[in-house]
C-alpha cells in the first residue's frame, strides 16, 4: 500500500514537471542561458558608445541570438555584430538590422 502511494506520487511530479522541461521546446536551464545571453548582449550594445544600443532587439533561443532594429551605418551594424559574436554562450548570430542613415 505505502509503495503504491510513492508510485502515484512520482508520476503526479513527472506529468507536472513535463510542462517545464517541454515549453517551447527548451529546459529550464536553457530559458535560463538564453536569458543570460541577452541580458550581456544588450549590456555590451549599451556600453558601447559606438552602438546605439536602445533601438536594436535581442532575442536569444538556444544561444543562437536574433539582432534587429535600425542602425545608422555600416561601422554600427558591424560593431553590434562584433559585440554580440564575443558575448559567451553565444553559438550564432542572425542579422536583421536596417541601416538607416
Amino acid at each position: 500500500m505505502r509503495n503504491l502511494g510513492c508510485w502515484k506520487m512520482t508520476l503526479l511530479a513527472t506529468i507536472l514537471a513535463a510542462p517545464l522541461v517541454a515549453g517551447c521546446g527548451k529546459t529550464i536551464g536553457e530559458t535560463i542561458d538564453d536569458t543570460t545571453i541577452t541580458t550581456r548582449v544588450k549590456t555590451a550594445m549599451l556600453n558601447d558608445p559606438a552602438v546605439g544600443g536602445l533601438s536594436i532587439d535581442v532575442d536569444t533561443y538556444k544561444g543562437v541570438v536574433t539582432l534587429s532594429g535600425r542602425v545608422k551605418s555600416p561601422a554600427e551594424h558591424d560593431q553590434a555584430l562584433s559585440l554580440a559574436r564575443r558575448v559567451d554562450g553565444v553559438t550564432q548570430v542572425k542579422d536583421a538590422l536596417q541601416v538607416i542613415p
